[in-house]
């Protein structure tokens, strides 16, 4: 579906349907009006006879004399919308739409003036919510009659001066859609080598893109034991991902993205429990994180230098599989005795985040679902944040919170830091019970010492279920960020 911005009157769109919203009570209805005839008067004997309320999850159809097909969502209570409430009404009617005969949708809900949403934050939320409503996966599927929708164009009605508003909301929604089809790919697929050549066509679609694609040999000489550990009983080699996008003089410091990549987790030798670990294909949406949000900068131009680094890596069990016992010595040269195989996040992030390093960035972000804690603590409505940066989580959930998006802090202080001692070893690879998703961001900091750092757990809001699949999150999030940060 191609995003437009229109700042037409809504009695002078050509759009074959019309997505209008409506306050709880309100007598009228300032769009309705303008369209006036029948729809104006059929509009008004609903309300009087109270059929349509405008209560939130309420909607009716009108029908304008030759021409569109008016789709009226209530929104609730004027002053009680939430920029929640906003996203899930446009997302069911958007997703009612996509099932419709509609091909070209004028939506008419970022032009009104919301008590608790701001202008720039409702284009998004608007814009973000429609692109994800209308997403379907197709990838696998066998062309039938019914699978594609007819829903080809949505025009956004917004004030001439919110455009810059709706071009990043298109840019994020195109890094959503790249990060949703990398996650929602079978493994089979999506492989670590699947991985790399998806990010090479991003970089050869554009003059200020490179790529590198470390091969495992080429890590086993650097002495990146900890990340080829992991892989080391996959017949699908590793790879080592690294995007990079020169958007601004060479000279200024880059903004360094690292994603968990690991495309298919069993666990490894501390194999997982058979129920739902197909799921286990989403353990990668921290790589397709990054990449959305490299895709989405690219797109939007933004005046900064941007590195993102994917260690794509499977986990299988084998004999050549790394062991509870083992201990692995890791690129920074820091030893890890493995008390569990299946904390492989982490083994393959230190080595990536060192590497990163190299590259002296300004910042380092890491995105990972990397622990099933953090969804016990979150659940599926905020990422977790952990940093000892001063400012940057402020940042991160400023970002979040435009765009709806959000993160939450946990803390990183040293009292957790010894559930990771051990006598074998510069540490052990996990914290075991309590505090798993912190003593996770515990370990991660030993290898980011001196750095403007922060680990981003989004294990429990990468995907949510096997209907809907991956949801592209937080890359919105993160897009916003970069966008704040360019303006710096």
């Amino acid at each position: 579906m191609k995003i437009k911005a229109t700042h037409q009157a809504i009695h002078e769109s050509k759009a074959d349907h019309l997505l209008i919203g409506h306050f709880e009570k309100a007598p009228t209805n300032a769009l309705i009006d303008q369209l006036g005839g029948n729809a104006a008067t059929d509009f008004a004997a609903r309300i009087k006879q109270q059929d349509f309320t405008g209560k939130s999850g309420q909607s009716i159809t009108l029908y304008v004399d030759n021409g569109p097909v008016v789709v009226v969502v209530g929104l609730g209570k004027a002053d009680k919308l939430s920029p929640t409430g906003l996203y899930e009404a446009t997302h069911k009617a958007v997703a009612a739409l996509a099932k419709s005969r509609a091909e070209k949708v004028g939506n008419y809900l970022a032009c009104v003036e919301y008590a608790q949403i701001d202008a720039a934050q409702a284009v998004k939320l608007v814009t973000l919510a429609a692109a994800h409503a209308e997403y379907r996966y197709e990838d696998t599927k066998a062309f039938k009659k019914g699978n594609k929708h007819h829903l080809k164009t949505m025009e956004v009605a917004i004030a001439e001066n919110q455009t810059e508003y709706l071009q990043q909301a298109a840019a994020m929604a195109s890094g959503i859609q790249a990060a949703r089809h990398l996650g929602n790919n079978p493994p089979n697929i999506c492989n670590p080598k699947y991985i790399a050549k998806y990010a090479t066509r991003i970089a050869e679609g554009h003059k200020k893109c490179e790529i590198n694609v470390l091969n495992h040999k080429q890590m086993e000489k650097m002495g990146m034991g900890a990340l080829l550990a992991v892989g080391q009983g996959s017949h699908n080699k590793s790879k080592l991902v690294v995007l990079k996008y020169n958007g601004a003089d060479a000279d200024q410091a880059p903004i360094a993205l690292v994603g968990k990549g690991i495309t298919f987790d069993t666990g490894g030798i501390s194999l997982k429990p058979g129920p739902n670990m197909d799921e286990m294909k989403y353990d990668m949406c921290g790589a397709a994180t990054v990449i959305g949000a490299f895709v989405a900068a690219v797109e939007l131009g933004l005046p900064i230098n941007l590195m993102t680094f994917v260690p794509a890596v499977e986990n299988m069990p084998d004999g050549k599989s790394y062991r509870p016992g083992d201990v692995i010595t890791s690129y920074s040269g820091k030893t890890i005795e493995v008390l569990n195989t299946d904390a492989e996040g982490r083994m393959i992030l230190c080595d990536t985040l060192t590497y990163a390093q190299e590259f002296k960035p300004s910042v380092l972000l890491d995105f990972a679902t990397l622990t099933g804690a953090c969804v016990v603590a979150l659940g599926h409505q905020a990422s977790a944040v952990m940093t000892k940066t001063d400012g940057l989580f402020e940042d991160l959930k400023t970002a979040g919170l435009q765009t709806h998006d959000r993160v939450w802090e946990l803390p990183l202080w040293d009292e957790y830091q010894k559930q990771l001692d051990t006598t074998f070893a510069d540490m052990q690879n996990i914290g075991g019970f309590p505090a798993g998703t912190i003593t996770a961001g515990c370990f991660l900091s030993r290898f980011t010492e001196g750095q403007n750092w922060a680990h981003v757990d989004i294990a429990g809001t990468a995907w949510n279920s096997k209907k809907t699949g991956a949801t592209g999150r937080p890359v919105a999030m993160l897009v916003q960020y970069l966008i704040n940060e360019s303006k710096k």
